[in-house]
């Protein structure tokens, strides 16, 4: 059935649901609010004197008091009894029926039996959007409707269970939300589930309902998905009707669904995205971006390995390796403005940094443009991070609008003429993995730096991409993502299913190895081979110089110079994480290694981890207070901290 159709729909409560009660700040366990009624009679007592405590009045009013406060700690112990029974998932419960089944012979529809749930973002009729605020659902009435795609999941025989916890205003992507409680990670109680669209994910991943909805602006679908170790699908944009979605950028908002199981994220999108089954399966080329995968501190064998093996049981072509940032700085010619002015404009990584920039920076005018009223009018209760967002965006003065959609432009351009037809691009959904509750490394600018480098490729192209999860590293779930071109959706999960089966086991392959240490060897022929690499390096011919300095590791793992001259090779070829770990080595078997300390800052900046660059730096001025890189890099550093 097209998309376009909206129906009304038949709503039935649930028998004596299990309902999470939505968190009421008025109704709140505060501590002013426990203690009101006792506060109350002890000012009254100090007003009027002494009162006789034998008169029954006295004590009828203390009684109601403590039986007040007996009331809202019970009501408090029975919310969070119900948080950890589905997970703090729900805002709201409720259960809307599929469409009547065809009658047989007709075949069933293709979603019968399923159970999905919606993330506070979507309309569903006779029920209020909240937008994951009390103050909004507060200020709002009730939809008329049901949108577009939860009805053409209903009429293709879902039932919808009820809507999820997201990020206020879906602006984080940590899955934080003060108002209704943060959602319970399953893999990982202790962290964040990731954000936007928290509940949903949590939601698939405890195993409450079969699929959910949510909605991907700048990565509100497939961070949770990676945190959550589940799959998540963001559709190229504009492919999905958000009819009956609240928008938060319009240039970027997309539908995207959760899963566990390859095959439901696929029978999702042969509903939403009207998917053409007799399409013919073209041969793929991967092409897996070396420099993304330096963001991710998660072992190659876990991850590019992995990849690289089932590329090449399932075709004859291997991967294509490629420097993505390189790629995109030499293609994207508008993001030369949005560089900083410290950076160099050919470095990958702070290319991705300036096109993260542009996303944001799109995303704040947009949302300023469809909420900047009710904002400045209703003033809503926000969480500290959510709100340093918001008025963010409603105190900017984004002069040259033209250029950040210019941008968009030029990238969809270049993501299509790299991938062409055939072309799959391999790479590390986030950076980092999740952080700990109430950690403040949350809110840091690092951690957002390093997330929305990577998730700004597919929200500034327009393309699709799925997250795929690889188990656990240091017992955190670890993920990988393909990307196809824009409005190749049907070719990228068709690749999912194929290829799905054989990356988990592939990474549990993986999981269970571990690299061989190197072997001690001759001191005189290590120093040959270290003359060899730096003549290489000379000569500018960074991977040979890079094969020397290895050989000559092999021979002699304890001389800290061979390590630090392999790391500056590394660095001209962009490999920041190979080139952080040689520093390491080489600063362990030599305290005072200033150039170890100089190139270990510049792989961490590279990365974007500023702080602890810039304690490199500063280290480095400590054994020699006048080196003028040194002290160049840590004036900079400073202020990219502050």
């Amino acid at each position: 059935m097209p998309l376009s159709l909206s129906l009304s729909l038949s709503v039935r409560p649930l028998k004596n649901p299990t309902v999470v009660p939505p968190f009421s700040p008025e109704a709140s366990t505060k501590k002013q609010g426990i203690s009101s009624p006792i506060s109350s009679i002890m000012s009254e007592q100090s007003r009027l004197g002494k009162i006789s405590v034998s008169n029954p009045k006295v004590w009828i009013v203390i009684g109601v008091g403590v039986a007040g406060v007996l009331i809202l700690a019970e009501a408090r112990r029975r919310r969070l009894r119900a948080k950890r029974k589905d997970g703090g998932v729900f805002i709201e419960l409720f259960e809307l029926l599929p469409f009547p089944q065809p009658p047989p012979p007709a075949a069933r529809q293709p979603l019968c039996g399923l159970t999905f749930a919606v993330k506070d973002i979507f309309d569903v009729k006779d029920y209020v959007t909240g937008l994951g605020n009390p103050d909004w659902k507060r200020t709002h009435e009730a939809a008329e409707k049901t949108s577009v795609a939860v009805t053409a999941l209903l009429n293709n025989g879902a039932t919808c269970v009820g809507k999820t916890v997201m990020d206020d205003f879906g602006l984080g992507i940590t899955g934080v939300n003060v108002h209704y409680g943060t959602p319970i990670n399953p893999q990982m109680p202790s962290h964040l589930p990731g954000g936007s669209s928290s509940g949903s994910a949590v939601a698939v991943a405890s195993g409450l309902v079969d699929f959910a909805l949510g909605t991907d602006t700048i990565g509100g679908v497939r961070a949770p998905a990676s945190f959550c170790g589940i799959l998540g699908f963001r559709p190229s944009h504009g492919v999905v009707p958000t009819v009956g979605v609240i928008p938060n950028s319009q240039s970027l908002d997309t539908v995207g669904w959760f899963a566990r199981d390859p095959s439901i994220l696929h029978r999702v999108a042969q509903i939403l995205l009207n998917l053409n089954q007799l399409e013919p399966r073209r041969i793929r080329r991967i092409i897996i971006a070396d420099d993304l995968f330096q963001l991710s501190k998660v072992p190659k064998q876990k991850t590019i390995r992995v990849v690289g093996r089932v590329t090449g049981k399932l075709s004859d072509q291997l991967p294509k390796h490629l420097n993505f940032g390189h790629y995109i700085a030499s293609n994207v010619p508008s993001l030369k403005a949005f560089h900083e002015d410290s950076t160099n404009p050919q470095n990958g990584i702070s290319t991705l940094k300036a096109l993260s920039s542009v996303m944001l920076l799109l995303q704040r005018y947009e949302f300023k443009t469809n909420h900047e009223e009710w904002i400045k009018s209703t003033k809503p209760r926000l969480g500290p991070d959510v709100s340093d967002r918001v008025y963010a965006a409603i105190n900017s003065t984004q002069e040259n609008i033209k250029s950040l959609y210019k941008v968009r432009t030029e990238m969809r351009a270049a993501v299509r003429n790299l991938l062409k037809d055939d072309g799959i691009l391999a790479m590390p959904t986030v950076a980092d993995p999740p952080l700990k509750l109430n950690s403040k490394k949350g809110l840091s600018a690092e951690f957002h730096d390093r997330a929305f480098a990577l998730l700004s490729i597919a929200s500034m192209s327009g393309c699709c991409q799925v997250t795929i999860p690889l188990g656990k590293h240091d017992d955190c779930p670890i993920s990988v993502s393909l990307a196809a071109f824009h409005g190749a959706d049907k070719f990228l999960l068709d690749t999912v299913l194929d290829m799905y089966s054989s990356l988990q086991e592939q990474a549990s392959l993986a999981s269970d190895s571990s690299p061989l240490p190197d072997m001690n060897g001759d001191m005189d022929a290590s120093e040959l081979l270290k003359e060899k690499g730096n003549a290489a390096y000379k000569g500018r011919q960074w991977n040979k110089a890079v094969k020397y300095y290895s050989e000559a590791i092999k021979l002699n793992e304890i001389n800290a110079t061979y390590y630090c001259n392999r790391a500056a090779a590394y660095l001209e070829l962009a490999c920041f994480q190979e080139a952080e770990e040689d520093c390491c080595k080489a600063i362990s078997l030599d305290k005072k290694n200033v150039k170890a300390y100089l190139r270990r800052g510049t792989a961490r900046e590279s990365l974007l981890f500023y702080k602890e660059a810039l304690q490199d730096f500063k280290h480095a001025l400590v054994l020699e207070p006048h080196n003028r890189v040194a002290s160049l890099a840590e004036k900079r550093l400073r202020k990219l901290v502050s």
